[in-house]
């Protein structure tokens, strides 16, 4: 992901959309008058970490928020800055998306900082647009360039949760229920994962649109706005998706206690005509003596028609009485 020294990607951009990419020498060189730097970091490599506390002249609290193990989504404007942690979700290999990557971010008018521990495949792809001239060409447009590509890909992740939850809705009438019933528990429990993140992130994306920073200009904030907007139905999906989810639950638990009523019925009528079948048999099959018909050679298929007689009247009553 990054080198030993925690450097992921430098580039010095140039306001047109492209950018050169530099190494810690043109970092620790760079000024203002250079341009817009950003500098995307490891915040367990030892050097970045140095860099940060000593040589990025960032106040401390500012530091340590970039250095953080966690972070929760946030925005606060520090004079002209601009602090803010946000999550993406997590695309790597053998990953879960639902294991949200935190991304932290440092932003004023020239200079760009940002931390991560995780590849995060949003940056991968800002790199990939600034390298093709296609990138931001200010900080306010960097900022709503980066928030709109984790929305991106926070959107495949959530069509493909509510596609799944279409899917078991309709198969609830023809699977069997072992197969469907961890189906749905993971979607649930994956929304609920996303949507715990995702909801102070919304938060701070409406913050971040009132806070007075000269240098966000008001296109920048009506993409950001946007991008607000998007969020916002992107957590109404989840919901949504969620709630498919445990009306789909119940409906196959419904289904399976009218399966359960059913057999128990079938059950139920079965022990009902055998009762006084058991009971006559089991009456004549004491071993005393005065048993009628015991010495009379045609008496047990006589009991046995009897048997029979008294299943046919027993049905004819049940369908009486609508029992059956």
């Amino acid at each position: 992901m990054a080198n030993n020294d925690g450097l992921i990607a430098a580039y010095l951009l140039d306001g047109k959309g492209g950018g050169q990419k530099v190494g810690w020498k043109e970092i620790r060189e760079w000024t203002p008058s250079d341009g817009l730097l950003w500098v995307h970091l490891n915040f367990e490599g030892p050097e970045a970490q140095r860099w940060i506390r000593e040589e990025s002249q960032l106040e401390d609290v500012v530091g340590d928020a970039l250095l953080a193990e966690e972070s929760r989504p946030r925005v606060t404007a520090f004079d002209d800055g601009l602090l803010s942690a946000f999550r993406g979700v997590n695309l790597n290999p053998e990953a879960d998306p639902e294991d949200m990557v935190s991304l932290r971010m440092w932003a004023e008018k020239n200079r760009i900082i940002t931390t991560c521990r995780r590849k995060l495949l949003s940056v991968a792809d800002l790199c990939s647009a600034i390298e093709k001239g296609k990138g931001p060409r200010t900080s306010g447009e960097f900022l709503e360039d980066v928030a709109d590509r984790l929305m991106v890909r926070m959107g495949g992740v959530i069509d493909e949760l509510e596609d799944k939850a279409a899917e078991l809705e309709e198969a609830v009438l023809t699977e069997e229920s072992h197969e469907l019933r961890p189906k749905l528990a993971a979607i649930r429990r994956d929304a609920i994962n996303l949507r715990r993140y995702m909801a102070p992130q919304r938060e701070a994306m409406a913050r971040l649109q009132s806070e007075k920073i000269s240098w966000l200009a008001e296109e920048d904030r009506v993409r950001l706005r946007e991008t607000y907007d998007r969020l916002t139905r992107y957590i109404e999906d989840l919901d949504a998706a969620r709630e498919r989810a445990a009306v789909t639950q119940e409906e196959l638990v419904s289904r399976l206690s009218e399966q359960m009523d059913n057999r128990m019925y079938v059950l139920s009528i079965v022990a009902a005509i055998f009762l006084p079948l058991g009971f006559l048999t089991g009456l004549l099959g004491i071993n005393v003596g005065g048993i009628p018909g015991s010495e009379y050679k045609a008496g047990f298929a006589i009991f046995c028609l009897f048997l029979v007689g008294l299943i046919i009247v027993q049905v004819i009553v049940f369908k009486k009485k609508k029992w059956m």
